[in-house]
């Protein structure tokens, strides 16, 4: 326990000083962690016999570097404008799906269609969800709005998880995760609308006032959500037959085993501002 709370800590402090004194970072170190998250995550499917293509996934993982400086230098109107509402976008899309179509022609005794699956299904698990972040960041405010994505899941995780062990009973879904409660979840989503509408109270009283009533619709559309992401992750996990994707967080595994609920939470964050705000 001691250890886990070190490393949350850390991790809390590092997120701080990049969204505070250096957010230009925030495309390079997403960057990073979305190569070591693809990496977990192709290693974790590798151990239940699949052979995801790998380097397809690592070089996907460039595109948010190229979604977070080009806005940076160039505005809505340069390449990434084009990506997203133009023809270059699907013509990527079209390029990755020829190549992992054609290995398994033109290598089929090594790669078959589960390969390229799980292939895909990394890239969009990993780097599409990776990029909200980024896109949140970048939109108007997002310096503001980007807390919305880490104080949801972080504040669902820690009410989840103190409300399940002080008083947590029945067992939530013992299949996938054998130590979550249905009143550890019950707590996470009343603890993540708790600490969402405290931020949107806080919120408008620097940025265009907001009923607060959109504060908790998102606390409680986060709150489900996230803890959703994180035994989608425990799923993967028992799938593959590991503990955990990795150990570069002491007390906390790996990378995906810290984001696993930012990454699913991310996007209800970006289109709720987007819609509804």
């Amino acid at each position: 326990m001691k250890t886990r709370v070190i490393s949350a800590i850390v991790g809390l402090l590092l997120v701080g000083i990049i969204m505070f004194f250096a957010w230009q970072l925030l495309p390079a170190a997403v960057f990073i962690l979305s190569l070591i998250g693809i990496y977990e995550f192709y290693s974790a499917v590798s151990k239940a016999g699949y052979k995801p293509v790998k380097i397809i996934g690592y070089i996907s993982c460039l595109s948010l570097l190229i979604i977070g400086y080009e806005k940076m230098l160039l505005g809505s109107n340069g390449l990434i404008g084009l990506i997203y509402n133009g023809k270059l976008f699907s013509f990527a899309v079209y390029v990755i799906l020829a190549v992992l179509l054609s290995l398994i022609v033109l290598k089929h005794k090594k790669y078959n269609v589960g390969d390229i699956a799980v292939t895909v299904f990394g890239i969009a698990y990993v780097v599409f969800l990776f990029s909200f972040i980024i896109e949140t960041r970048n939109m108007e405010n997002g310096a503001y709005y980007i807390w919305l994505i880490f104080i949801s899941a972080w504040a669902t995780d820690t009410f989840a998880f103190f409300i399940g062990v002080t008083i947590g009973k029945r067992k939530l879904i013992p299949a996938v995760s054998p130590n979550k409660t249905k009143e550890g979840a019950v707590g996470g989503i009343i603890g993540c609308v708790i600490a969402i509408t405290l931020y949107g109270i806080y919120l408008n009283s620097v940025l265009p006032k907001a009923p607060v009533y959109h504060f908790i619709i998102i606390g409680l559309l986060c709150g489900i959500i996230t803890q959703m992401g994180d035994l989608a992750a425990s799923a993967v996990k028992r799938f593959a037959g590991i503990k955990d994707y990795g150990n570069i967080m002491p007390g906390h595994g790996g990378v995906l085993d810290r984001v696993d609920s930012i990454l699913l939470v991310a996007p209800v964050i970006y289109y709720y501002i987007n819609f509804f705000l």
